[in-house]
């Protein structure tokens, strides 16, 4: 059966629609297919079903799928291109290509004239295929641009990083790092398996595996890391940490490298911390207006304890960074602790824990409060000594902002009452917790709109909120009662995952003279949630959900990172 007639079968196409597809072909003389997706009658993954279907030939995801490097590096970029293809595996002395067309037999004689393999071709989507192309061929044909590693005391290039940039091994760690920045990465993850290693990002909070490399590039590779981090090369049995500077493309980088010793060899996580991109204001974080004008209203007192809670990755730094911004004032002095220091504020005094040198929290808080300070920063209250210093320095005229590991704003109050602060010093002391958590935004490019499931109208019914979501979907996206939400249908920008970027979900919890009294008696934590349900306190959940009917986000990324109170 032809292509129009298969998509005609399965309710994909309507006869007229493909009667102006073959008027379109007889001038243009593309292919069909190419022609009912660029005119929006089909997407991409409904005409791979369907030739799927037509031609019997296996379809591959490349966005889900492990590719080998060595596959891809068997041919050249522009051959690729030209034939809209690309090696993913090397398997039994098999070449497995993905293709848009595997019926192309000119293109399958020359991959294995070229390569000295058979070639078992793959059906995929020219989409997957081209940003498969443009992410692999940048490590072995791409030019890298300006790259150096800076001396962290002078910015001066250390030239050990830049001698023989040709080196292979060289030439590809500069090339993984470019690439990384320029896909707004966190996080590089070098992972040692049993017969091969992964290299994966973490974009956006999520990790997705970005190459495959044999077992024999391990050493060399992580040899190579340990070298521009100034780490023991020959230490193989204990985990390691170092710290490099690097300018990418006239962009300074920070990048953190920690090693881990594992049954098949060195593991390596690399932090990257983008200088060029800054501290954000805090109106760019995706505070509510009631939420921001709270927290900035805390912020301008002159004395009291301010903290922002959540889990590891939840952005509590950067919202820290953001409110020493808002009060960095000439007529202040503000000094910080931090382990380590991620970004350098103008005008802030900003010191390093040094654990080995006996420089703890404690110890340096102590010193610092010598120093004359307003304000005061603490990277994290971890003990008891870093949170009762904390607690008595906000009690004798400083502001003193930090982070704390707690799941919500209203626990954290447990948290330190449990560490065995006094429930008078803390009720006294603290002025506000800031709770919060990081979802990916759905990406603009392919959003979409989509009918809300039964149990998700459910989700919204719980927290009241439906009457807001029936008003926002007749306002933006259709008539009548239908209920609608976003989500990205994804596309080359966000590589297929619908996602672009984060934004915050928080809540903010003023301690007003009611808790204070609360704390001050000790009361269980049930009575002071009862005492805030009564007060219309909006939780993490309830931010959570503004942010899915503004199309912010998905239910789904709410429900990922907050636990239905």
């Amino acid at each position: 059966m032809r292509l129009g007639d298969l998509l005609i079968a399965n309710d994909l196409l309507k006869p007229d629609q493909l009667k102006r597809a073959i008027n379109i072909q007889k001038t243009s003389k593309k292919k069909l297919g190419d022609i009912l997706i660029s005119e929006g009658m089909i997407s991409e993954s409904q005409l791979i079903d369907v030739l799927k279907i037509q031609l019997g030939f296996p379809v591959i995801q490349l966005t889900e799928s492990n590719i080998d490097v060595l596959a891809v590096q068997l041919i050249q970029e522009s051959v690729a291109r030209k034939h809209s293809l690309i090696p993913f595996a090397l398997d039994q002395q098999k070449l497995k290509c993905a293709m848009v067309d595997p019926l192309n037999y000119d293109a399958i004689e020359e991959i294995a004239l070229i390569t000295g393999y058979p070639v078992e071709p793959f059906l995929a989507t020219r989409t997957e295929i081209e940003m498969a192309i443009a992410r692999l061929f940048s490590v072995q044909e791409q030019q890298v641009g300006p790259f150096s590693v800076l001396n962290e005391q002078n910015d001066e290039k250390l030239d050990d990083f830049d001698s023989s940039p040709d080196t292979p091994i060289i030439k590809f760690v500069n090339q993984m790092i470019l690439s990384a920045v320029q896909q707004r990465a966190s996080d590089i993850h070098i992972e040692a398996l049993e017969k091969q290693v992964l290299i994966r990002y973490r974009v956006d909070g999520a990790l997705r595996t970005e190459k495959t490399l044999s077992k024999d590039m391990q050493d060399i590779l992580i040899s190579r890391l340990k070298i521009i981090a100034k780490l023991n090369i020959a230490e193989k049995r204990l985990p390691q940490d170092g710290r490099i500077q690097v300018v990418v493309e006239q962009r300074k980088v920070d990048i953190r490298i920690s090693t881990l010793p594992s049954i098949y060899g060195e593991s390596i996580v690399l932090r990257i911390l983008d200088q060029s991109i800054g501290v954000k204001e805090l109106n760019e974080l995706g505070f509510t207006e009631l939420n921001l004008s709270r927290f900035e209203k805390m912020l301008k007192r002159p004395n009291g304890m301010i903290l922002i809670s959540g889990p590891t990755g939840s952005g509590k730094t950067s919202t820290l960074y953001s409110a020493l911004q808002r009060v960095n004032r000439e007529e202040v002095k503000i000094i910080t602790i931090e382990d380590p220091v991620e970004y350098r504020i103008h005008g802030v005094t900003q010191m390093q824990v040094n654990t080995q040198i006996g420089l703890t929290f404690a110890s340096g808080l102590r010193s610092l409060l010598r120093q004359d300070p307003n304000i005061v920063m603490v990277g994290e209250i971890r003990d008891v000594e870093t949170a009762e210093i904390a607690v008595r320095a906000s009690l004798t005229g400083h502001l003193v902002l930090s982070t704390i590991h707690t799941n919500n704003s209203i626990s954290t109050l447990s948290r330190l009452l449990d560490m065995g602060i006094e429930s008078y010093l803390l009720a006294s002391s603290l002025n506000c917790v800031l709770s919060q958590r990081l979802v990916r935004r759905v990406c603009a490019n392919c959003r979409s709109q989509v009918q809300l499931k039964p149990d998700e109208y459910q989700v919204f019914e719980n927290y009241g909120l439906v009457e807001d979501l029936r008003s926002h979907s007749r306002k933006y996206f259709a008539k009548g009662d239908e209920l609608f939400s976003s989500r990205g249908k994804g596309c080359a920008k966000c590589y297929m995952t619908g996602y672009f970027g984060r934004i915050a979900i928080n809540e903010v919890l003023v301690i007003d003279d009611t808790l204070r009294a609360m704390i001050a008696r000790q009361r269980p934590l049930d009575e002071m949630r009862e005492y805030l349900r009564e007060m219309q306190f909006k939780t993490l959940m309830h931010d959570g959900l503004q942010k899915v009917i503004q199309g912010y986000t998905t239910l789904e990324e709410v429900l990922k990172v907050i636990a239905e109170e």
